[in-house]
This record gives C-alpha cells, structure tokens and sequence, in this order.
C-alpha cells in the first residue's frame, strides 16, 4: 500500500545491498524524511486506501505521513483524548482534566514551549483540542500515549489539493460546494397544487406524503439542521414560518461558522430547510414534507464539503449544542467529508448518546470523488445514511448519487426528464429545484418529523423501525440501497 520512495529503496535494499550500504541508505533515509511529503503525495496515499479498502483513516498512517499532513495543513491538529476508545463525553469521564493536562505537558516538553503558544481550543463537552504543532517528534510521542484516541491534521485541504494536482477535477470542476442562488419556473409536470395556494413536489407524491398529511404534519416535533445556515431573503423560512396552513410552530437559526452569522451564504441550506419544513403556503410556493415541524437552523460550515477547521469545528458544536437541546428530536445534515473526522465523529457521537435520530447524505459527486462510496459521517454506524434514486425505482441511484452498504433508506428525487426536487429558493417568492443525495436526506428526515408526531412517546428505536417496517426491502435489506423508499402513508398509520 504504501508506495514510497523510501520503501521502494529499504526493499531493495534488503534484498541486494551489502550491511555497509543498508546503513548510508538508513542514514540518507532519515536526513529524507525531515522533509514532509507533498499534498500531491499525500493526495496519492488516500485516493489509493479508498481505493483498495473502501475507506481512509489517518490512524493507520505512519508518523511522519501524519506530520506531513499536518505540517501541510496549517500546523493545527486534532486530539481526541480519553480512558477508551468510547471516552468521548466529559460529563462522563471523571478523569479528563488530567489527561488533558498530561497530554499538554507532552506536547510542551517535545515543543519546548508552553501550552500558552500551542493550544488553540478544548471542548467544553467532549474529550477533543485542538493545537499546534511543529514537531514530527511530538506526534510520535502523543501516538504513544494511551489516553490518545486520535491524533489528525485539523486544517489539511484534501480537496483544494485534490483540485491542484488531479487532472480529471482540473477538467471538471469540483462540482462538489453545492452552492448556488439560482431561481427557476418550476415545469407544470414537477408538482400538484393543494390548499390554501401550495406546490406539492412531484416526490412527494411517489411516497404516499400528501396522503399521509391526514394523520401527521410535523407537529410539535422539532427538527436540528446542520448546514449552510438559511436566507435571510426568503420570509417563508423567516418571519412568514406559520403562513398558509402552517401555524404554532417556530424557526430558530444560529451561526457557529467563523462568528459571521446564521445566514446562508451558499444557497444549500435554505433549499434543505425548504424540504423539510417549507409552510403550507398561500403564496403558490413549494410545500416541505413536516410543514408544521419546528426547526432549528445551524450555519456550520461554508459550502457542503467539510475539510477546513472553521467547518469541522463548526459541525461538531452544532452536533453538540443539538444534542443537549432536549426539544431537539431529529438531526439532518446533508454535508460531509470522504473519510472520517475526528471530531465530527465525536460530535455525531454526543448528539446520538443523547437520544436523536440522525440523518446524513451517502454524497454526491460530479467528478473526482465519483470512486467513493458512502461518504462520512454518513458511513457512522449511529447515522442513517440517504441517498436519491430514480423516479419509480428503489435500486437505480441518481446520476450523481453514491450507494453502497451503509445505505440505510433511499428517497426518489431524480425524473426521467433530469428535473429534481421544487423546492423555494434563496430570494423571497422564487423557487428552484435541488436534488442528490442532500435533498433525499432532508425530506427523509421531514418523514421522520411526521412518524414521530403521530406517536411523540415513541423512541428514536421506534420511530426507525416504523419507518423500515414501512419501506420497499424491508425486512431484508438491499445491499446498496438498505431498506430502500418509505411509505409514508403506511408509516403514520
């Protein structure tokens, strides 16, 4: 697996050098490895893990290929610290002020500077800093630790590295920010008009939602969004959150991004919202699934991929500050990143220990990511992972969509024409379409909302095994689609 030229040299070496030579080529190999290796190469080795396992996770790496990460990421690293591998919760572990302590003194001693100039942050919730560090030294000695649970590069840049240095996304694009303020007219075939003047997407429909409105909109339940915040352009998600048929229910939104607010400045998080909770309006706009659910907006991040610091630590606090918010029962977020965080792993962790059922995107790529499966933290065993799939099929994912087995429900969101989901747009009385797996997740999490508004005494456990019992594969589940679209109507009966 690993390529290098250092390991390509040592073999040979092994096999054909005499004694006398193994020790110059040791020597030269040492004075080699105090330089860090490049983005490219670093790029290289975790293309190439994914590749052949499915999966990347700088645990597995070596020490200097960690240190160079980091050293190519700002210096800044993340620390997880604990008794055991499940020691992530301060409140539960009695011990974490000195192991943190320990830890720092560590860190300090290789340094040779005190915690002062190197430590950047410490979670008030859970086992995680977050500090510089200069040394390859001092990341070995961490690793060596047994309080250490992970060390990681907290700002390296995979994807800006990935756009630098790999052909086909030069080619392409990215594709991959999800952001965008573009308005549509929605095609007459894309929706059905209910009361007082609403849109009904045409997805809807394809899962018995209309009719499931009978028995549950959303009410008194309250939804967490993790994503790029809400317009503040858009009154149907603002001051106009109860117009139509909507009524008694509130819109909070919070900013935890780089301390600039909770307003969406992307365009993927309004269109998120906008599924799950849109009013039932009477400005002939489109509808969201639990139109009378509660919801609670996070700006943590700048666009959908998760790679800066800024947005992992603002993912992790808004798992954080959700999970401790008791009136909080559902968490959708339809962002990620292609291998583990962490502490977004931590945060996830957090949120679901305090009882919420957590809903991610399994990713949508348009170009070089298009050989990853279930993205994180989607891949968690403590998130159902979504994806789109075609109209009127269960197992046909769309054009962009990932599948794999991590994949736990599917939602239809992608017509023979290419047309996506309606949805309201950025600008107040405008709409658009969205699709991929963001939206598939966001109205799965809506379905959610409306299941445990028929049954508020029911239990996360409950809720999911209603809302498998009433989908295509259940209770078999297919190998990349899990228990595939949900019956809506049948799961609110």
């Amino acid at each position: 697996m690993k390529k290098s030229v250092f390991f390509l040299a040592l073999f040979f070496a092994l096999n054909s050098c005499t004694q006398e030579e193994l020790r110059n080529e040791s020597s030269n190999t040492e004075m080699s490895q105090k330089n860090p290796l490049t983005e490219k190469q670093i790029n290289e080795r975790i293309n190439e893990a994914i590749k052949k396992d499915g999966t990347f996770n700088w645990k597995n790496e070596s020490d200097h290929f960690l240190w160079s990460a980091i050293f190519r990421g700002n210096r800044m690293v993340s620390i997880g610290f604990g008794s055991s591998k499940d020691d992530f919760d301060r409140s539960k572990s009695p011990d974490n002020k000195n192991m943190e302590e320990e830890i720092l003194n560590v860190i300090a001693k290789s340094e040779g500077k005190g915690s002062a100039r190197f430590l950047l942050n410490s979670d008030q919730y859970l086992n995680q800093m977050d500090v510089t560090i200069e040394k390859e030294e001092t990341i070995t000695a961490l690793r060596q630790m047994k309080t250490i649970r992970y060390v990681e590069p907290a700002d390296y840049h995979y994807f800006e590295n990935e756009a630098k240095y790999n052909t086909t996304s030069k080619s392409s694009g990215s594709g991959s920010s999800g952001c965008g303020f573009s308005t549509a007219t929605l095609s007459a075939v894309d929706y059905t008009s209910t009361t007082p003047s609403a849109k009904i997407p045409w997805a809807f429909a394809k899962h018995n939602i209309p009719d499931a409105w009978s028995y549950s909109t959303g009410a008194g339940v309250t939804i967490g969004l993790i994503d790029t915040g809400v317009s503040p352009d858009q009154s149907l998600l603002g001051s106009s959150f109860n117009n139509g048929a909507s009524s008694g229910r509130t819109i909070s939104k919070f900013g935890v991004y780089n301390s600039d607010g909770s307003a969406d400045q992307c365009g993927h998080g309004t269109k998120m919202a906008s599924v799950m909770t849109a009013p039932r309006n009477n400005a002939g706009l489109p509808v969201g699934v639990a139109y009378n659910a509660n919801l609670i907006a996070y700006r943590a991040a700048e666009n959908v991929v998760l790679e800066t610091s800024s947005e992992q630590n603002g993912v992790k606090t808004a798992f954080t500050e959700l999970g401790n918010n008791t009136n909080v029962k559902i968490i959708s977020m339809s962002m990620g990143h292609i291998f583990s965080v962490g502490k977004i792993e931590d945060g996830v962790k957090y949120a679901y220990a305090r009882g919420k059922l957590i809903f991610c995107a399994g990713g949508t790529s348009t170009s070089f990511t298009t050989f990853v499966g279930v993205i994180f933290p989607a891949s968690m065993s403590e998130t159902q992972a979504i994806t789109g799939v075609k109209e009127g099929t269960s197992n046909q994912k769309c054009d962009v969509c990932h599948s794999g087995s991590q994949i736990d429900f599917t939602f239809q969101m992608e017509r023979s024409s290419g047309n996506t989901v309606p949805v309201l747009s950025y600008y107040n009385g405008e709409a658009d379409y969205v699709g991929g797996s963001s939206v598939a997740t966001a109205a799965t999490a809506g379905i959610a909302a409306l299941v445990w508004a028929k049954n508020p005494s029911w239990t996360r456990d409950q809720v999911l095994n209603k809302m498998r019992q009433s989908a295509t594969y259940y209770p078999t589940v297919n190998s990349s689609y899990g228990y595939g679209n949900i019956n809506v109507l049948k799961a609110v009966q």
